[in-house]
């Protein structure tokens, strides 16, 4: 493999990366605050894609304003999720917690494939994100340069949210004593709440990085990354940002790197994927960067 073919696989793993790494911060907050795997937030992905091409096709918004109407939307519908399926389990058995999150992954996609469809749809990518741009050896799509610019400045706003503001420090204490918390005066509702916005945020602006990338959209196209993006944040340490965030990159780099290395194994790559997570399982439990609780 010659260095520029190798350069350009390594700029296109590094952009499949930055996506699962943001589908899995989504992932890490919500277990981070509320101890809970919410495993609909894949499909909080996949309706972002038909908010935003609804509201481009059927609303007949300017491209940039469906955008923004399918994040706001899906940040609605997140925390719809929360308040309707997630707060009267809240005091339950975790068990009960988990149910309830697998039940409403089955009925999103379900209510999906009603409403919009079984059938793919192709999603609108706007012609300044299809241009090529070739340095040295290596070409370079305008979207891939875009989903990492995009995601770097999310990824620093995020940081400054949780490390600066008074919701990312009630948000920290949460992930650290519930009981304590409460007794300090912290919201806990609301806290939670922005919890969840912020996740679908996430799963909204990975969602449209993904369908620009691969512009087919249908209900079950959020099972795929969702679940890949919920393995890099159990391989980084599921309630660690910056683990969620270097599974994302470790996931990302073996998906693309492994079919660029070895095509006759591409068939065998979530085999593969998952056998590095239970090494890595073995080796840490807790993750890569996951922190050991004291009992």
């Amino acid at each position: 493999m010659s260095p520029d073919v190798f350069l350009q696989h390594l700029v296109n793993g590094i952009s499949l990366g930055f996506i699962f790494g943001l589908i899995a911060i989504g992932y890490t907050l919500v277990y981070g605050v509320v101890k809970l795997v919410n495993f609909a937030h894949g499909d909080v992905f996949m309706m972002a894609t038909f908010f935003v091409f609804y509201g481009f096709t059927l609303f007949m918004m300017p491209w940039w304003l469906a955008v923004i109407f399918g994040i706001v939307v899906t940040i609605l519908l997140g925390v719809g999720i929360e308040r309707i399926a997630y707060r009267p389990l809240r005091d339950a058995p975790r068990i009960s917690s988990l149910c309830a999150a697998i039940g409403m992954s089955f009925l999103i996609q379900n209510i999906a494939t009603v409403v919009f469809g079984g059938r793919q749809k192709s999603f609108y990518v706007p012609p300044s994100l299809t241009t090529t741009f070739v340095i040295g050896g290596v070409r370079i799509q305008a979207i891939t340069i875009a989903t990492i610019v995009v995601s770097v400045i999310v990824l620093l706003l995020l940081t400054f949210l949780i490390k600066r503001t008074k919701m990312g420090l009630a948000m920290r204490a949460l992930s650290v004593d519930f009981d304590t918390a409460k007794l300090m005066g912290i919201n806990v509702n609301r806290t939670i709440a922005f919890t969840f916005a912020i996740g679908s945020a996430l799963a909204a602006l990975s969602a449209i990085l993904w369908a620009l990338r691969y512009p087919q959209i249908w209900p079950f196209m959020g099972v795929f990354p969702g679940w890949r993006a919920f393995t890099a944040a159990i391989i980084g340490g599921i309630g660690s940002i910056v683990g969620a965030l270097f599974g994302g990159f470790m996931l990302g780099m073996v998906t693309i790197l492994l079919v660029a290395f070895f095509p006759e194994a591409a068939g065998y790559r979530d085999a593969i994927i998952f056998v590095l997570l239970v090494v890595i399982l073995l080796v840490k439990p807790t993750g890569l960067f996951g922190e050991k609780k004291s009992r």
